[in-house]
């Protein structure tokens, strides 16, 4: 006696002709529609609530700027005694630390290309940096040829769109 199997029938809905197809089409531009109004609305409330809240937060940044101003210049007038004389780069208040911390050197360049011409002029070209990279563009280009390297492939995907006929509302003004 042969054993039955039940196949679990597909989760979501099979158009079975052109006509379901063209149906579900158009319903799928509905959707995205609605979900796009959604996230306009959202977007719009959310819009809202930060503006409101950064508006509440102005006046108090504002007064965080100055009552940070004037710390900051009470303590570079009192850095020395801060600091134990330079021994070391904060200090302990009872309200909170202060400290003062040096930035990592950083480099600003003008001219970048009469400044590599000095550098060469100057034997200095260890400043000069030349980077190596594959063309990816010449590849595909020559893909037969390329694909014969090692290590290289070269590959094709194929995507499944749908999109859904939209109009646009022209805007008088």
């Amino acid at each position: 006696m042969a054993q039955r199997v039940k196949a679990e029938a597909a989760p979501w809905r099979v158009p079975q002709n052109r006509d379901q197809a063209n149906e579900c089409i158009a319903e799928i531009g509905r959707l995205q529609r609605e979900r796009d109004r959604i996230r306009a609305d959202m977007n719009d409330e959310v819009a809202a609530v930060k503006e409101r809240h950064e508006a509440q937060a102005l006046p108090l940044a504002e007064k965080i700027r100055h009552l940070s101003a004037g710390v900051q210049l009470w303590c570079e007038a009192n850095r020395s005694e801060l600091t134990q004389g330079g021994k070391v780069k904060f200090a302990m208040l009872a309200a909170g630390k202060i400290n003062w911390r040096m930035r990592p050197p950083k480099v600003a360049l003008r001219g970048k290309d009469k400044i590599i011409e000095a550098l060469k002029a100057m034997g200095l070209s260890r400043f000069i940096r030349v980077t190596e990279e594959v063309n990816k563009e010449a590849i595909l280009a020559e893909a037969e040829i390329a694909g014969a390297v090692p290590g290289i492939s070269i590959t094709r995907g194929e995507d499944f769109v749908i999109t859904p006929h939209e109009t646009e509302l022209e805007e008088v003004a």
